[in-house]
């Protein structure tokens, strides 16, 4: 199919508008002259979109220097409160992170990735702030494990072909036969184990939430290495979460 001259235009205007608000956030504010220089586009290309940015209030211009507006905070609330999971999961998740004493946390897969959606954390291992929206890898983590186990093999696959495996620390899985034996053995066991796969320091386990027979997000229990042992993980972790996941998915289907 050949695109016609608009749009091919339409495209990339909104690639480029993509690109600006990505490096917004990256360099956490900029002026047109820094972000034209960055992308490699005319200065007259950037300060286009960033006034219409500014107009419809997604970004803010102080003194010439533009950062992301509140609009984008007010969209992702919006986009958090249609996840009925997300709703069904939050007061269990509080509960579990004061049962167990250790961080807890709701992930939720969309595009082959998995984004914390909500948490608590319990220890100096985690920033609220600074993980609540953040994107992982799914091979990479615990409750990315959780669900690519409860998923066809030829998703899975999918998921490898779009984004890769990617190491992440020197634990990481990053062969194909490795992670489809390793989520064998998740299946097995009933829950996904991470052990310094993502993070430095940091074990984690994970459930799945399945709803309608498909894995639609994963509860994870996450804490120092040192605390989160496999004995601690068999003989007291375990249950916590299974009985918390259990309660997310009644609620899923009573309300």
């Amino acid at each position: 199919m050949v695109m016609d001259d608009d749009t091919g235009r339409s495209i990339k205007s909104n690639a480029t508008l993509f690109s600006i608000i990505e490096s917004l956030k990256e360099m956490n504010g900029a002026g047109v002259t820094e972000l034209a220089d960055r992308l490699g586009l005319a200065k007259s290309t950037v300060h286009k979109h960033l006034v219409s940015l500014e107009r419809n209030r997604y970004v803010v211009n102080e003194d010439g220097r533009y950062r992301l507006g509140l609009e984008f905070f007010n969209t992702g609330i919006h986009v958090r409160n249609r996840y009925e999971v997300y709703h069904a999961a939050k007061h269990r998740i509080d509960r579990l992170a004061e049962e167990t004493d250790e961080a807890a946390w709701l992930i939720v897969p969309e595009n082959g990735l998995g984004m914390f959606v909500y948490g608590v954390p319990r220890n100096e291992s985690f920033s609220f702030d600074s993980t609540i929206g953040t994107w992982v890898y799914l091979h990479a983590n615990s409750a990315g494990k959780a669900i690519l186990a409860h998923l066809p093999d030829e998703e899975v696959d999918q998921v490898i072909d779009r984004h890769g495996l990617p190491a992440q620390t020197e634990n990481t899985i990053t062969e194909r036969d490795e992670l489809f034996d390793e989520l064998e053995r998740t299946r097995e066991r009933g829950y996904a184990m991470n052990f310094q796969e993502d993070l430095r320091g940091l074990h984690a386990i994970a459930t799945p939430v399945i709803w309608d027979g498909r894995p639609i997000a994963a509860v994870t229990i996450a804490g120092a290495a040192n605390r989160l042992t496999e004995e601690r993980i068999e003989d007291e972790l375990y249950g916590s979460l299974l009985e918390a996941v259990d309660d997310i998915e009644l609620r899923l289907v009573y309300g």
